[in-house]
Formats: C-alpha cells, structure tokens, sequence
C-alpha cells in the first residue's frame, strides 16, 4: 500500500483508502447490504503507530473471506497476511476498508496533554470515526462488529448512540470469531508492519540507523537497548517512540538532563538562579547553565575526506529548527 502521505509528516494521524468501487447507480447500492469489521494492530507496542481498521464487505459475498482464508492476523504468517491483503483488490467491486494510523507522536501527546486522553477513548473515537467514513462513502452498511477494547457492552452502547440504525456487536476475540473482523485485522496489521518496517529515524545519524530494536514491547530486551540508545539528553526520544510508555518515561527520567520549569510561586525569588527565567535552568550533576547553552550554533566543519559535515543534534535538524536571532 502506499503509505508516502504518512511518511511525508508522521508527526500527525492519516487516513487510508482502499480502491473500493461505489456503484453510481443510488438504487443498486441501496439493494446491497454490508457487513462491517473493527480492529486494530499495535495497540501495545512502545514503537511505532497504532492501526485501526475498518473492513466491509457485501453480505453476498462473505463466503469469498473465508476463501481467502482470512483468520485472526496473529494466527498468520507474516507472508500470509501480505498475501490475502494484496488479493482484497481483486475483489474491490464487494468488499473495501479504510484505515486509520495513529502516529506514534499524537498517542503519546494526548496521554500526557493536561487534559488526559487515554488510549481506550482514543480506540473508540477512531472506530466510530471509521464507521462514519464508510457511511459517508455510500456503503450501506447494516451490521457491524467490533473487536472490544474495554467493557463490551459499554463499548456497544457508545458506537449505538451514534449509529443508532445499526446492529453492533462487540466482543473479545472478535478477530477470532467473525470473518468480517479477521479480514480487518490483517488490514490493521499488514499496514501496520509496512510503516514500522520501511520507517526512517531521522533523528538518527547514519551509524545509528542499523541498530535493531526488536519486536517493538515493551518487554523485549533489544527493544529495551534500543530505547536506551535512542534516547538524547535534551530532545529525549524520536518521533518513533511512544515516550508516555512507562518504560520510555523512566529512561527519560534516568538519562535526560533535569530541567526546572517556571513557577509561579517562585516569580519573586531573588537568588542568582532564579534571577533566570526559570524555564532556561539546566541542573546537571556537577554545574547549572542555561537551556540555550545546548542550542548554540557551531560552525560547520569537514570530515576527513574533505566533505561538509553539519554540526549539532539530528534530533535538532529532524525537528526543522533553526537558532533564533534577536536583534541588538
């Protein structure tokens, strides 16, 4: 699949299309009745995004999933998931999908916004958004079943109010249960596995790039080393980490330099110190300097085979910022 858009700025959440083909003729599409699959790949992994799925499928021609061999995508091979995946075009005149990814980057941001957005609302804002998109494309959708993330019934009731024509069905194992939610689930996975496989860290220098970090969980040893590795002490993980995971958070507060943040209680504290603003202090084990002493411009220099070689942190260039010039 191509998934360039996503690679252009994975800072942000994307949606994906399969060619699907809407019948021009309003009455034919209204005689055709789809069922409808939810589910979602990497919902607990410390790297890369969340994909969430939505597959539908002409009730006709449900039998042609099961021809396909669709079934739980972690039951299947990896070249067995890409395999049934690809053969879904063939068919797109009866069945079609629209995914969602869910960047890494926003995951995390919203987990820690003030305003707290957990993961669970945000899997079920994203199967209801998808619902939405399939509705909104024309396909008449009459049943829909969904993989349960949290309390099944609770969850049915949510995606109800919003779709109250519907007939939902939630459930655990639903990828294992329902032909519909397999064939969703490999979309999810496949797409998935695509973005992480082929994903550049830009922050990363060239030497860095080959470093492997494992299955992605958080319990896997190499993709511990790696998250120990990846980390920088100012700019903390790249964009690839999902740095409000309990095992990322502990290794920024390890490994990062300690920064103290401005304080309304202290605004008037006389000290040399808090002269600063206190946004700009650094405290290090041995000395405190300001934050911008990290951002300092340096000249660019030459390797050895005579080549312009830019000094100062890839995280800095990755994230397009530039030193900021006040005027005198």
């Amino acid at each position: 699949m191509d998934i360039s858009e996503f690679e252009k700025n994975s800072l942000f959440n994307i949606i994906f299309r399969s060619p699907y083909i809407t019948n021009s003729d309003d009455k034919k599409n209204d005689e055709k009745s789809f069922f409808l699959g939810i589910d979602e790949a990497g919902r607990g992994p410390v790297l890369g995004p969340m994909v969430y799925s939505a597959f539908f499928c002409d009730e006709k021609h449900l039998s042609v999933l099961n021809d396909l061999g669709c079934a739980d995508s972690k039951q299947l091979t990896e070249e067995r998931r890409s395999s049934i995946f690809a053969e879904y075009e063939q068919h797109k005149d009866y069945l079609g999908f629209i995914l969602k990814v869910l960047s890494p980057h926003m995951i995390s941001t919203c987990m820690l916004r003030r305003n707290k957005y957990n993961l669970n609302d945000m899997s079920h804002d994203a199967a209801i958004e998808l619902i939405k998109l399939v509705l909104d494309q024309g396909v008449n959708v009459k049943q829909v079943f969904v993989d349960t993330v949290g309390d099944p019934d609770k969850y049915a009731n949510k995606i109800r109010s919003h779709f109250p024509k519907l007939k939902i069905t939630v459930s655990k194992k639903a990828d294992s249960l329902y032909p519909i939610v397999s064939a969703s689930s490999i979309c999810a996975k496949v797409v998935r596995d695509q973005i992480v496989q082929s994903w550049k860290i830009h922050e990363f220098d060239e030497e860095k790039q080959s470093i492997q970090y494992g299955s992605g969980y958080p319990g896997d040893p190499q993709t511990k080393r790696f998250l120990i590795e990846a980390i920088d002490q100012i700019f903390g993980f790249p964009k690839f980490v999902r740095f409000s995971w309990s095992t990322a958070s502990t290794i920024i507060e390890n490994k990062c330099v300690k920064v103290t943040w401005d304080d309304d209680e202290d605004e008037n504290a006389t000290t040399n110190t808090t002269k600063k603003r206190k946004s700009e202090v650094i405290e290090t084990s041995s000395t405190t300097k300001t934050l911008f002493s990290y951002f300092a411009q340096k000249n660019v220099t030459k390797n050895d085979t005579g080549n312009r070689r830019t000094s100062g942190s890839h995280f800095f260039r990755a994230a397009r910022l530039k030193p900021a010039v006040f005027p005198m």
